[in-house]
């Protein structure tokens, strides 16, 4: 795991508060106005240059900050830090003409053409060495700027290309993975379909071809694209700290499951630590809810990052304060939303709320996109609940720095979530992360708090560990040690299945069937619509396995099947593993089974309950009632959001919050 860290923006003394900031978008009398409006809001700090890149570098050799420096020094009068970013996500018009091979091809051999953003190849040459110049040129100015609290790399990560430069990066990936074509041939499988490798000029992404690409060429292509994009962030980090600044360095992740195209544990281990620090963004999406209120998906990508964080602080960089235009379907938030949200962030380790963006735009793909000061200006309802927020957060500035306290852990390997999606899966129902969510779902309405873990990590402070999906797992060692040391672990069907390589474990369910003392004979995969049915009255849909007891008791059976078990359950060393040959309709039968409690024992399903603390003992239990009725929040100290007492017997209202600082 990584070096943990609890201090992540030491030059802001609180909670960080505001959001990305495009003055470049105003004339500039606006800019004194939005100064003023933000010290109003308790704004401290502001996310400049994402997207600036035509501004300061107008042309090849031409640089020009004197709009960037009165930017800055503006921010710095107004006390205001700023959150530098190095405006290398989106090259300008003239780089892309000059320097066409840094256009991105797609998998159908297609070279897309400039217009929007993100329009550059990780692995072309002339991309690679103009984003180090920026950050070097960046960094050797502001390094010492007064305003400067961070640096914000690039801008939400995630471009690929199929080019030939990236062919050629690939397979130098390839080389130093595999040592040669040998190590590479058996890794992929290649006798399948007589793909043998015998020369390295042969092997190419998984471009568009007449049949289904080899699973391990997929698998690895995800690795490589991943690892590509962290080369190039690690490149300008680097730059950056040449020039002698000490400030943290970061990116903006999207670790949600809006986007998993990156290993975010992987780069989490380059983006913790002195100097470093895990940010991401989520935003709410509608169509990817699966019935899951947005107060349990603001959790779900809380959690999500705290894990990449290894259980240290983090920082929510961006969120959407109403509408985000450019989901389908639209959507707006119900007022007090933007503030119960924000706080259910920082409740899961966040070390303040930051949103996209500070000032609506009038124009762009953006000009909809929900901001702190709507369209609407000041005198608007977004913009009050702005404000409260800020002095909430204001008063909140002493949690900063703790850690959140959790019982349970979700696994998530994102090699176990690409390997999944892989050709030639028995059933296209079986993802991950659709999985995962309903899971964290069943277990936030439980008053169970979650880290999203690295299943190759320590586990052994966690009472629960849960894999409700761990499709791809080399071995049992690290899960085994859980379980022997006195951990329950909750296991879900098609688990362990196959190696790093995604190819089958001899003998099924794979890795884990010595661990969980089961055999599984035959996958069956259960139709749309259609159902099975156990014998103790629950029901399975989507997958079911004709699987039975070697080692391990057998809890629940199919109906019809006595010989087949559904629910199985082992005692192993000091602890027990748990075994779903299902996805159960209902999981909360199944957890009492299994017999975990809340957090917070007596508390209704709809008041979120997370506790905060620091190294020294100090405790904070954060108080969001999500419900329609008065709830009871079991904690006795004092409520920092009013400065009130608080004892067990008082109540919040529907919609109501409470910080209270435990004693």
């Amino acid at each position: 795991m990584a070096q943990r860290n609890t201090d992540i923006i030491p030059t802001i003394p609180g909670l960080a508060y505001g959001g990305d900031y495009n003055p470049e978008q105003w004339p500039r009398e606006v800019w004194d106005e939005d100064v003023r409006l933000m010290r109003e809001a308790g704004v401290n700090v502001a996310t400049v240059n994402v997207f600036s890149w035509a501004g300061i570098n107008p042309g090849p050799g031409e640089w020009d900050f004197e709009r960037l420096d009165a930017i800055m020094d503006l921010l710095a009068a107004g006390g205001i830090k700023a959150d530098l970013a190095t405006s290398t996500a989106s090259p300008p018009p003239w780089f892309s003409q000059a320097h066409p091979e840094t256009l991105p091809v797609n998998a159908e051999g297609v070279r897309l053409n400039y217009g929007a953003r993100a329009e550059y190849c990780p692995n072309a040459p002339a991309y690679q060495a103009a984003v180090v110049e920026m950050a070097a040129k960046l960094a050797e100015r502001y390094a010492n700027h007064p305003a400067l609290a961070m640096w914000h790399v690039g801008n939400e990560y995630y471009r690929s290309c199929y080019c030939d430069d990236s062919a050629a990066a690939f397979r130098d990936w390839l080389r130093e993975r595999y040592g040669d074509l040998d190590g590479l041939n058996s890794a992929w499988g290649t006798t399948f379909w007589s793909q043998t490798f015998t020369d390295w000029p042969q092997v190419m992404p998984p471009r568009a071809s007449a049949e289904t690409p080899n699973p391990g060429q997929v698998l690895d292509w995800q690795r490589f694209c991943s690892d590509a994009l962290l080369k190039l962030f690690r490149a300008e980090a680097d730059a950056i700290e040449r020039h002698g600044s000490d400030k943290p360095i970061t990116t903006n992740l999207m670790v949600t499951g809006n986007f998993n195209g990156l290993d975010y544990h992987r780069w989490g281990e380059h983006t913790t630590g002195p100097n470093r620090l895990i940010a991401t963004d989520h935003y709410l999406i509608p169509e990817q809810a699966d019935g899951i209120p947005w107060s349990i998906q603001a959790a779900f990508g809380a959690d999500a990052s705290r894990g990449l964080a290894a259980g240290s602080p983090w920082l929510l960089m961006e969120q959407s304060t109403n509408s985000s235009a450019w989901r389908r379907g639209g959507f707006a938030k119900r007022p007090g939303d933007l503030v119960r949200h924000s706080l259910s962030y920082v409740a899961r380790g966040s070390e303040g709320a930051m949103f996209f963006q500070w000032r609506a735009s009038r124009y762009g793909t953006e000009r909809y996109h929900a901001a702190m000061v709507p369209h609407a200006g000041a005198d608007s309802r977004v913009f009050r609940e702005v404000k409260q927020l800020g002095a909430w957060l204001k008063d909140l500035a002493e949690v900063k720095g703790s850690t959140v306290d959790a019982r349970a852990a979700i696994l998530l390997d994102f090699n176990s979530v690409w390997a999944a999606k892989t050709p030639g899966q028995p059933s296209a129902d079986m993802d991950t992360y659709p999985e995962l969510r309903r899971w964290h779902a069943a277990l936030w309405r439980r008053g169970v708090t979650t880290d999203l873990a690295n299943p190759a990590w320590d586990l052994s402070g966690y009472e629960y560990v849960f894999a409700p999906h761990l499709y791809l797992l080399e071995d049992d060692a690290n899960l085994r040690a859980y379980v022997e040391g006195g951990g329950t672990l909750v296991v879900g069907p098609y688990s362990g299945i196959v190696d790093g390589n995604d190819r089958v474990h001899p003998g099924l369910p794979g890795a884990l069937g010595d661990l969980m003392g089961v055999r599984v004979e035959e996958f069956r995969p259960i139709w749309e619509g259609e159902t099975a049915d156990l014998d103790n009255g629950w029901v399975g849909e989507t997958w079911s396995e004709v699987a039975h007891a070697v080692d391990a008791e057998t809890i629940a059976s199919f109906k019809g099947y006595p010989e087949t078990g559904a629910v199985f359950r082992r005692k192993l060393g000091r602890g027990e593993v748990w075994y779903l040959a299902t996805r159960l309709t209902e999981l909360d039968p199944f957890f009492d089974r299994v017999g975990v409690a809340p957090d917070f024992p007596g508390a209704p399903a709809d008041l979120e309950l997370v506790r905060r603390s620091h190294e020294d003992g100090r405790g904070y239990v954060f108080a969001i009632n999500h419900g329609k009725d008065p709830a009871k929040v079991p904690a006795t100290g004092r409520n920092l959001l009013t400065g009130k007492a608080w004892a067990p017997m008082l109540s919040l209202k529907p919609g109501e919050c409470a910080v209270i600082r435990e004693g």
